[in-house]
């Protein structure tokens, strides 16, 4: 029951920060650091008792796993699991949900507690696609992140607020279209092949798909993720969500929602159309490339801040497409090591630059510059994660940048080779940012305080990880290892098979077969 009270926990915080924030503004922040401390907590605990299991070799394909029935006329069913990848991505849930409570501590000051119950349940909502593995209770998760973070843009936003909220509501809603619409119909083929109707993610990954029915699936499911991914062509909705969200809506943003669509690329789109993968992939690195060099271009050019960061999520997102779509074990593990340095490194520079606007009240770097001498102690995190989102040696985005390259190159040389000039892109935006901001004249007369202790708290924190992750990334990428594995073994053609025989009777060794049903712990991926 951890995995529900995970979620539940967040559910009933929001609801408790919305009733008390009608009698004081400061109980909801309490409550929502309260309930995410406690799922912190929860979530360690899986950490520790489950640290031997993540391999490949220990024949557990969940850590921990929830299976209760909902709809079974339907074949729903509340099935919540995590193995060691999704563990990963819950835990950077609750610690960058965390650390959004924090920052917003003081930044917040009307309807306080509708915004931490619309944080809260954002959150949960993010924690539940990531445990999901029944697919109509992924869409339930995946809708439920929708509303919330429209509130937060639309309420809490800045001058333009209106506009960014429609933007991301129309964007996302048409990429659940998508997803729905897909998930549908991969429900009635398998339900007319074997006459068993069923959501559950193990049942359906067995579904042998004709070729044209694999390839539009594929794009459906592709297209859902690559939306929330902020991948090039769809990416637009990002950078005005960006720059009109509170800091805490960016982080989340920017270090959690962009990740629900990475890892619905990894668990869903490539075991279950393999096939389809060999038009599908290629078209997926391409705009992986696109992705990191338009996204880096981009950044250069602007002069708002959050702007600006925005636009790198787009480029760094677009290693994490390039690493997935290489489909061998390196560019998987570098594209995992960088959906958690961006979120911490990205999310970082979301946070400083929610500082300065509050401090300042613009996010116009034309205004800008000599800001280091009045505040030394945010000029260099800003510098710090400036030079981690550059790629800078010893920090953890160059270490997930490299891996995913050098797994890239066994895939394409080509699309390696042109994706590397994005290194030097990011230099040159990271480096102006940093030089436009705290160097350089001051064109005014900033007066205002430098970090205090609970911001340094939250900097200190993320500079931890970021390092960490740079000087010893190997356990995140073992606790992801025995995960990908599985991934790759029915997604990989270098493997000499994708996923089950075309008899559809027989699958790898020690997997799931189409008649062995999907409740046993070692029957899904």
């Amino acid at each position: 029951m951890i995995l529900l009270w995970i979620i539940a926990i967040l559910v009933l915080g929001g609801l408790l920060s919305w009733a008390f924030g009608r009698w004081s503004p400061n109980a909801p922040r309490w409550i929502a650091a309260a309930a995410l401390g406690i799922d912190v907590v929860l979530v360690l605990s899986l950490f520790v008792s489950h640290s031997g299991e993540m391999s490949l070799s220990s024949g557990r394909a969940w850590l921990v796993e929830l299976v209760r029935p909902w709809i079974p006329g339907f074949g729903i069913s509340l099935h919540l699991a995590l193995d060691g990848l999704s563990l990963l991505l819950v835990a950077l849930s609750v610690f960058l949900g965390f650390l959004s409570v924090l920052t917003s501590w003081t930044e917040i000051k009307t309807k306080t507690g509708f915004f931490y119950f619309n944080l809260l349940w954002v959150l949960a909502g993010i924690i539940g696609v990531f445990s999901a593995v029944d697919l109509f209770l992924l869409y339930f998760f995946w809708e439920l992140m929708l509303v919330p973070m429209y509130f937060l843009i639309g309420i809490w936003g800045h001058a333009n607020r209106i506009y960014a909220a429609f933007k991301f509501f129309l964007f996302t809603q048409a990429s659940g279209l998508a997803l729905l619409i897909s998930i549908l119909a991969l429900y009635f083929i398998h339900g007319s092949a074997t006459g068993v109707y069923s959501f559950d993610y193990a049942q359906l990954l067995g579904t042998r798909l004709e070729p044209a029915a694999g390839l539009w699936l594929m794009i459906g499911f592709s297209l859902a993720f690559i939306v929330k991914i902020a991948g090039v062509p769809v990416h637009t909705w990002l950078p005005d969500a960006h720059a009109e969200a509170p800091t805490a809506g960016s982080i989340i943003l920017a270090g959690l929602l962009l990740k629900t669509g990475a890892y619905g690329l990894l668990r869903f789109v490539l075991p279950f159309f393999p096939s389809a993968l060999k038009v599908g992939a290629p078209v997926g690195m391409v705009l992986g490339v696109i992705g990191i060099l338009y996204g880096a271009k981009l950044a250069f050019a602007q002069s708002d801040l959050k702007r600006l960061i925005a636009y790198t999520s787009v480029s760094h997102m677009g290693f994490v497409m390039l690493g997935i779509f290489a489909l061998n074990s390196l560019a998987l593990q570098g594209a995992v090591l960088q959906m958690i340095c961006h979120g911490i490194s990205t999310g970082a520079l979301f946070m400083l630059a929610g500082v300065l606007q509050e401090r300042i009240h613009t996010r116009d770097m034309r205004v800008m510059g000599g800001l280091w001498e009045k505040a030394p102690r945010l000029g260099a995190a800003g510098l710090i994660f400036a030079l981690a989102s550059l790629g800078l040696p010893g920090l953890g985005n160059f270490a997930a940048e490299f891996v995913t390259l050098f797994g890239s190159f066994r895939a394409s040389v080509t699309l390696t080779i042109i994706a590397s000039l994005g290194l030097i892109a990011s230099t040159i935006y990271a480096l102006s940012l940093v030089q436009r901001v705290f160097h350089g004249p001051r064109v005014r007369e900033w007066s205002f305080s430098d970090l205090g202790g609970r911001e340094l708290l939250i900097i200190g924190l993320l500079v931890i990880a970021i390092v960490w992750l740079g000087i010893y990334p190997q356990p995140v990428l073992n606790t992801a290892g025995g995960a990908l594995t599985r991934i790759q073994e029915y997604a990989s053609p270098d493997l000499g098979r994708l996923g089950p025989k075309e008899s559809g009777a027989e699958r790898i060794p020690g997997r799931l077969s189409p008649k062995s049903g999907a409740r046993g712990r070692g029957g899904a991926l």
